[in-house]
């Protein structure tokens, strides 16, 4: 059978009924592109809506021209935050260098993007909330795979059969769990881990990022405007991931408390933030490295696949391409073929920018005062003018042009 033959019986074929889970980022993204190929697209998301503000992200290189296509490009510019400055302390509140933080991130100014999380995820749900079903306040509780589909039955009661099944819900996805086995076997913890929150911005801070660091601990506070908030991130290396605090907000806040005590700089009143705040985020840094996305019918996207940790600013970004990739890839072929064809011409592009975590690990978070020391002579000496090219991973991928159905 030609190509041309397949895309012909897919045009005539029934729409192909597909679930996604996951309302973040690659979940609609994806939604919005399988749509475009004609299928019948349902979203299920475990929260009650869609989760406004959140801390900032980046949306760089290849990644540009997805959201380009999608034509959600202007209302994410008009949503850019001109982060201006990233200054970084010594230990005793001391200033070690002040540069522009694309200097930093290898990103290029006007062109890459950085916008509140909730910005982004509400222009790709208003670009396809018209066109897909969405399932707020449930979730995935079983799959089944058959050889005509998936069989799925929600957290609410509810049981349905889809062709198609992906998981886009993050870092610690359940489709993953459910069809891929322990979370363990695909994670590689990077030695560190963060808690974030907001609090009022009592330090005069605008469109910048102030770091404090002492070996193996730092604090930042980031300021996305002239806002009455600031984003405040504690991060900490640990041998080990802090398992019995997982699911315990009470023993994570304990845990930070316990690491930054006696600490100075604002410190004090970032832990006295953080027992307050209602917002808190606590995690590990780390990636998702797979052998493989896909398991029948069942295929993985975004951090569910391949996260990329938040040293490399990448996340939404492989989110945003691995999307587009994985559409395209099913719009004229069937799930096997389909799948086989996102891997191939995906994997080396994620692959890519995971391994930039070598470059940010140390630079950031340096773990012995010889580390630090050495950092804090580069910031020294680090140019004060971004690269006008950015990191040869961000745009390592050529989108190619995807066969329409219409």
């Amino acid at each position: 059978m030609t190509r041309t033959d397949l895309l012909s019986d897919v045009r005539n074929a029934p729409r192909r009924k597909v679930l996604i889970s996951g309302a973040s980022i690659a979940g609609p993204a994806l939604a919005f592109w399988l749509n475009r190929y004609g299928f019948a697209v349902t979203v299920v998301e475990k929260a009650g809506a869609l989760r406004d503000g959140g801390y900032p992200i980046d949306v760089r290189g290849t990644a540009l021209e997805v959201v380009r296509r999608m034509g959600i490009l202007p209302r994410l510019q008009d949503a850019h935050i001109d982060l201006r400055r990233l200054t970084f302390l010594n230990g005793d509140g001391s200033e070690v260098a002040s540069v522009h933080p694309h200097a930093v991130t290898g990103g290029v100014v006007e062109r890459d993007l950085e916008v509140r999380r909730g910005d982004l995820a509400g222009a790709l749900h208003a670009a396809v909330r018209d066109d897909v079903e969405f399932l707020f306040n449930d979730s995935i509780d079983t799959l089944d795979q058959s050889g005509h589909g998936v069989d799925v039955t929600f957290q609410g009661g509810s049981s349905r059969t889809f062709d198609m099944v992906f998981g886009a819900d993050g870092l610690h996805s359940r489709t993953r769990a459910l069809q891929f086995g322990p979370e363990e076997q695909f994670h590689r913890y990077l030695g560190y881990c963060f808690a974030g929150f907001t609090m009022r911005n009592t330090f005069g801070l605008s469109y910048e990022t102030v770091i404090w660091n002492t070996p193996g601990r730092a604090a930042a506070l980031y300021a996305a405007g002239d806002n009455d908030d600031v984003h405040a991130f504690l991060n900490f290396a640990s041998p080990e991931p802090p398992f019995d605090a997982f699911r315990n907000p009470e023993a994570q806040r304990d845990l930070v408390a316990a690491v930054f005590a006696e600490a100075g700089w604002e410190i004090p009143g970032m832990l006295a933030a953080l027992r307050d705040a209602d917002d808190l985020f606590f995690d590990v840094v780390s990636q998702i490295r797979m052998p493989r996305w896909s398991n029948g019918r069942v295929a993985l996207v975004g951090d569910a696949a391949y996260a990329p940790s938040f040293l490399t600013g990448q996340g939404s970004s492989l989110a945003l391409v691995g999307a587009y990739m994985l559409a395209g890839s099913l719009a004229d072929r069937d799930h096997a073929a389909g799948f086989a064809a996102y891997e191939h011409s995906t994997r080396e592009f994620v692959t890519a920018n995971q391994e930039q975590v070598r470059e940010g690990d140390a630079a950031l978070f340096p773990t012995t005062d010889r580390a630090l020391e050495q950092r804090n002579d580069m910031l020294r000496n680090l140019s004060t003018m971004p690269s006008a090219e950015g990191r040869p991973a961000h745009s390592a991928l050529t989108l190619p042009e995807f066969m329409p159905l219409t």
